[in-house]
């Protein structure tokens, strides 16, 4: 996920444990995502696989999908289930490598954890270990399991990219890793740290899908496959959370990959995420367009006039084709009008859409019809308030989405 402003890891970490200690001690509660064998069973477990397990450990269960989808899990493995949880999906896995495979439960929670130990004891599973540990620091060795499987335990992590880094340090080469996690199609952008638990209670910890996939291609992951995807939180019992996901197009995706030889340099990987294309995708998503434009413009008209009148002090002469120049700042100023007004979509306002209009009218006038450097410096000023308004809107109405305050 996307980091939220506000949010010290301290807070998450201590929200992600205050929520799932209550999930392991008083399973009837109700929370904002489906829990126990309902649970199950509405994302695709068969009952096969649930119904010889203990019911003090499904009544905990809380995972997004199903990540055995994959088929990935042979026996005789060594198997690394990360955010555990009660077990459900260890003592799936420990079915699966049979008495010659170990599995290893992690899970942040310590209360997941004893719950799970008493299961193992009481049951006599004598090939799962349970560990309580962070993705972040993952008390393995390197090259220690041949399959990791997490079920919803991603998005709750602040350092996603530290935790996709650590999962391939401690697969062996080849190693595969089976994911159900939550995902967005649009970001969260605004500042969350009014109320911690939004990273545990909705979709503010998720990742855009596309952005997740790319996080574990830049680490040294293979074959990255989309297993299957679903409308997880159509099975929340919240109406409110219901509201936020469908808001950010929130959906759980099921993932298969393999881990490379060798995992990427450091340059290669600031070289991938320094990739123009991704700043695009990123500015798009996060409603800056019109913004960016606005900057472009400004570049294109006062930087230029800038230089112009700079060069010749430097024994430089820069020849310009006036109507060039007068073009691309007019196509700057229309990409801003027209991510404006795509804005109304999501705030109802027409005030921007009006303001960048009559921005810029006023700008071109200048440029095409008549110049005149106060009219063009006006038509500027109206353009950047009606996209700074724009701007203000989305953030407020993705605020209320939410329910903040502001």
């Amino acid at each position: 996920m996307v980091a939220v402003l506000g949010y010290s890891r301290e807070q998450i970490v201590e929200a992600v444990k205050e929520m799932y200690t209550l999930v392991a001690d008083v399973p009837t509660s109700t929370f904002h995502f489906p829990v126990g064998r309902k649970a199950c069973d509405a994302l695709g477990y068969p009952r096969e696989q649930t119904d010889p397990l203990p019911e003090t450990l499904l009544e905990s269960f809380a995972g997004v999908g199903n990540p055995f989808n994959a088929n990935l899990i042979q026996p005789g493995d060594t198997v690394l289930d990360i955010g555990a949880g009660a077990g459900t999906d260890s003592l799936i896995a420990a079915g699966l490598v049979g008495s010659k495979g170990q599995v290893i439960a992690l899970d942040i929670t310590p209360a997941m954890i004893a719950k799970l130990s008493q299961t193992l004891e009481a049951a006599g599973y004598t090939n799962v270990t349970a560990k309580v540990g962070s993705a972040e620091a993952i008390p393995l060795p390197d090259k220690s399991v041949d399959v990791i499987t997490s079920n919803g335990a991603l998005n709750l992590v602040p350092d996603k990219r530290r935790a996709i880094t650590e999962m391939f340090r401690v697969l062996r080469p080849g190693g595969r890793l089976q994911i159900a996690d939550v995902v967005i199609r649009r970001p969260v952008t605004v500042d969350c740290d009014n109320d911690p638990r939004l990273w545990v209670e909705c979709v503010v910890g998720a990742t855009v899908d596309e952005d997740l996939v790319t996080l574990f291609r830049d680490c040294g992951f293979q074959s990255i496959k989309t297993v299957r995807v679903q409308d997880y939180f159509a099975h929340s019992p919240s109406a409110q959370t219901r509201e936020i996901a469908t808001s950010f197009g929130a959906y759980s995706m099921e993932l298969s990959m393999c881990r490379g030889e060798r995992a990427p340099s450091t340059l290669q990987q600031w070289l991938k995420r320094l990739n123009p294309q991704r700043w695009v995708r990123a500015i798009w998503r996060r409603g800056l367009t019109g913004v960016t434009a606005l900057l472009m413009a400004l570049i294109s008209c006062y930087g230029t006039l800038g230089a112009l009148a700079l060069l010749p002090l430097l024994g430089m002469n820069l020849i310009l084709d006036e109507g060039i120049w007068a073009l691309t700042i007019a196509a700057f100023t229309v990409i801003t009008a027209v991510a404006v007004a795509a804005g109304w979509r999501r705030h109802g306002s027409t005030a921007p859409v009006i303001g960048a209009v009559i921005g810029v009218g006023t700008i071109n006038y200048a440029l095409f019809i008549n110049y005149h450097l106060i009219v063009e410096a006006t038509g500027f000023l109206v353009l950047a308030g009606a996209a700074g308004w724009d701007l203000y809107l989305k953030r407020r109405s993705e605020a209320r989405a939410l329910g903040l305050s502001s």
